[in-house]
């Protein structure tokens, strides 16, 4: 069956807009064409922000009870159309439909949350008399919001992620241009859609689509853009710190994220979690599992059970909800990641399961003997592989789990409390779960990572912390 091409637009300013040219956003598992949409230029980028600010300065701020009403009424428009978000996060990117929904549903909450923040977004006094000399002064901080945001992000979550960035920067005032990523823009236009039904005055928002080599300079240079808020790779997360200058980031920079399972796990539990953890999207995930640490008396039967249950997993269709995995985003990705794998093989690596692709899909891989050295071991694979190698003891795991230049989520199966709590104290990550894989998060949490995982921490509201400014007022009373 053919799917009918839609022409989308773009909003900008509060108008939605074709462009000058457009591109082609295409269903990634058999490449149709499912819409066009417009490539904008830096002039129009340039103009959305300029708007972005233009409204920021010359209107009053919205008052809280208009923003708990507005993000209240967007969430409520996501509830009602819940499955046609489910149908164009799956159409557009990799999830299957079940996995689509469960993603609509977190959205939902995120903006949910973003409401009830925007409700707690509170100062605090001071007590000035603390200093010899301040007797006679009274006052308190209060946040304020900074003005207009500007949001870049990926296409593994092309729904909640956008609503990450959205929701907060509304529920604390701000205005905000958000660039999606090319390969998966729909789901951030239908969210838009959602905000312009609510009420959102014309301004504040903007959905900016097009190639990040023609606009995103304008988005992370413009003076008038006082915070970056960025997911993504490493490599484009540290150019735009280099060019932003002085601005205020939020970077959340992908991981490799390690998994630790100790002999007296349950081990049934720590092989469910780890597989739906390194499989789930098609391990597009920035916390997804890529490497387990197993401790040497478990590690034959872990390895047999891993291995059973990735076997049972099902690859195709993503509408047809019998289905686990999907394809990657594209098939140049799915390249990659075999070889990534190929390497690791020539390197002494053991191939347990999987390592076939075809097209933009690539089975999901179990690699063991894994070398130190190999690229799968290091860095970001983004894809769905996972690396198995046994361990002597917790301390050997930790080594090995803090050996990359990543720190985002770990996870670790254990019933030993001190162990659990050695591990939380000597793993350097911004997050470790316990007896769940790393692959485990609630959107309110803060969530972020160390070394080159990123800057800052997301969850709505700690991004609305990052997304206003604090302001001491000091009254110097008469005796």
């Amino acid at each position: 069956m053919t799917t009918k091409v839609k022409s989308y637009k773009m909003l900008i300013g509060g108008e939605w807009r074709e462009g000058l040219s457009s591109f082609e956003v295409s269903n990634p598992q058999d490449n149709e064409v499912l819409a066009t949409v417009p490539s904008a230029t830096k002039e129009e980028m340039m103009e959305a922000i300029e708007i972005a600010d233009r409204t920021f300065q010359m209107r009053d701020p919205i008052p809280t009870h208009e923003r708990i009403r507005i993000l209240s009424k967007v969430s409520d428009y996501m509830e009602r159309d819940h499955e046609s978000f489910a149908a164009i996060i799956a159409s557009e990117g990799s999830k299957t439909i079940t996995e689509a929904r469960s993603e609509v549903s977190r959205a939902i909450q995120t903006i949910r949350i973003s409401a009830e923040e925007a409700r707690r977004l509170k100062g605090e006094t001071i007590n000035f008399d603390q200093n010899p000399g301040s007797e006679q002064r009274v006052g308190y901080y209060q946040r304020f919001p900074m003005g207009v945001v500007g949001a870049i992000t990926p296409f593994n979550d092309p729904l909640n992620l956008v609503a990450h960035k959205v929701g907060p920067a509304i529920a604390a005032g701000n205005a905000i241009i958000v660039k999606p990523a090319s390969a998966t823009p729909l789901s951030a236009l239908k969210l838009a859609e959602a905000f312009v039904e609510a009420g959102l005055p014309d301004g504040y928002l903007s959905v900016v689509t097009g190639a990040g080599r023609e606009v995103g300079d304008a988005l992370v240079t413009h003076p008038a853009i006082k915070m970056v808020s960025f997911t993504g790779g490493s490599n484009a997360g540290e150019a735009i710190i280099k060019k932003a200058g002085t601005k205020k980031v939020s970077m959340e920079l992908g991981s490799n994220s390690p998994v630790i399972v100790l002999d007296d796990a349950d081990l049934s539990k720590a092989v469910h979690a780890c597989c739906s953890g390194a499989f789930s999207a098609a391990g597009q995930n920035c916390i997804g599992v890529q490497r387990v640490f197993v401790s040497r008396a478990l590690y034959p039967d872990f390895i047999d059970r891993f291995v059973e249950a990735t076997v049972a997993l099902r690859v195709g269709d993503k509408m047809d909800e019998r289905t686990d995995i999907g394809p990657m985003i594209n098939e140049k990705e799915a390249v990659r990641v075999s070889e990534w794998v190929e390497e690791a093989l020539t390197m002494g690596a053991q191939l347990e399961v999987g390592g076939r692709r075809e097209g933009a899909y690539y089975s999901p891989t179990i690699l063991t003997q894994v070398p130190s050295g190999a690229k799968v071991m290091m860095e970001e694979i983004f894809g769905p592989v996972v690396i198995v190698n046994p361990v002597a003891d917790l301390d050997e795991a930790i080594e090995k789990s803090n050996a990359v230049n990543y720190g985002l989520h770990a996870g670790i199966f254990t019933n030993d409390i001190n162990q659990a709590f050695k591990a939380i104290r000597k793993m350097d990550v911004g997050g470790i779960m316990i007896n769940d894989s790393s692959d485990y998060r609630i959107d309110e949490m803060p969530f972020g990572g160390t070394k080159g995982s990123g800057i800052g921490r997301e969850g709505v509201r700690f991004s609305i912390e990052a997304m206003t400014e604090q302001k001491v007022v000091c009254f110097h009373l008469d005796d």
